[in-house]
């Protein structure tokens, strides 16, 4: 039975998927605009969204949190900055998913994830 499991696995183990997470949070974070499979997106929204809400917050226990998942420190320094700075007055929903059809070589569902400028 499944009760209470939250979230994709993608076929990975859990140290892995982690690490696919954080890159690609980090590189959305630093492109402002990913193209990824379809459940990668959908996964990496949640976290790309904590993110900008730490950064919206300011305080010390934030910065690390954000310290500790995005593996960039340029790109923490452009989330407290730029980011927070941008998305100040919005509530939420920092993300935005643009389907753009099947991957050429399996046929994967790619979509876009862009940051809601």
């Amino acid at each position: 039975m499944r009760h209470k499991v939250a979230g994709r696995h993608l076929g990975r183990e859990t140290g892995p998927r982690m690490a696919l997470y954080r890159t690609l949070v980090t590189d959305l974070l630093r492109h402002e605009r990913i193209t990824t499979t379809e459940p990668k997106a959908k996964e990496v929204r949640s976290f790309a969204e904590k993110m900008i809400t730490h950064g919206k917050d300011g305080t010390l226990h934030a910065r690390r949190e954000a310290a500790a998942f995005i593996t960039d420190p340029v790109v923490v320094e452009r989330v407290f900055g730029e980011l927070a700075s941008r998305y100040k007055e919005r509530k939420g929903g920092y993300t935005r998913l643009v389907k753009v059809g099947p991957r050429r070589g399996d046929a994967a569902p790619m979509t876009l994830l862009e940051l809601v400028k």
